[in-house]
């Protein structure tokens, strides 16, 4: 099995709906994100997903939420953009992008701060 991560990050504001705290104030974060795609099979190259490929679909996802408030994303106006619920976004948006047959986003971490990180994995791409 071949694993390969790529990290970025993005800026946004958010708030908590309903959380007893400042973090139901409007407030932002500096947010860091580690992608990490894992498969068995490389292709004639010897890579398993050229970075490249990678990058630009980690480019595109970020872009819908990269300097906004989360919580006019239409996927958060039902549910607080926390730092889980943004793991299982991004992780949903780039296995659109990025999954095939040879290879598969197994998780996506997200820190909102120095020390603190939320992982999102679907059972069946990373067991």
């Amino acid at each position: 099995m071949f694993e390969l991560s790529v990290k970025t990050h993005f800026s946004a504001a958010h708030r908590l709906v309903g959380y007893e705290g400042q973090c139901a104030n409007p407030h932002g974060h500096n947010w860091e994100v580690e992608i990490f795609v894992r498969g068995s099979r490389l292709n004639d190259l010897g890579m398993l997903v050229d970075y490249r490929d990678i990058k630009g679909a980690v480019r595109e996802a970020m872009k819908e939420i990269d300097h906004v408030d989360l919580n006019l994303v239409p996927a958060f106006v039902r549910s607080n953009p926390t730092s889980e619920n943004l793991a299982r976004y991004v992780h949903e948006r780039l296995s659109e992008r990025i999954n095939s047959e040879r290879a598969r986003v197994c998780r996506v971490t997200i820190c909102e701060t120095p020390g603190t990180s939320a992982s999102y994995w679907d059972e069946e791409d990373c067991p």
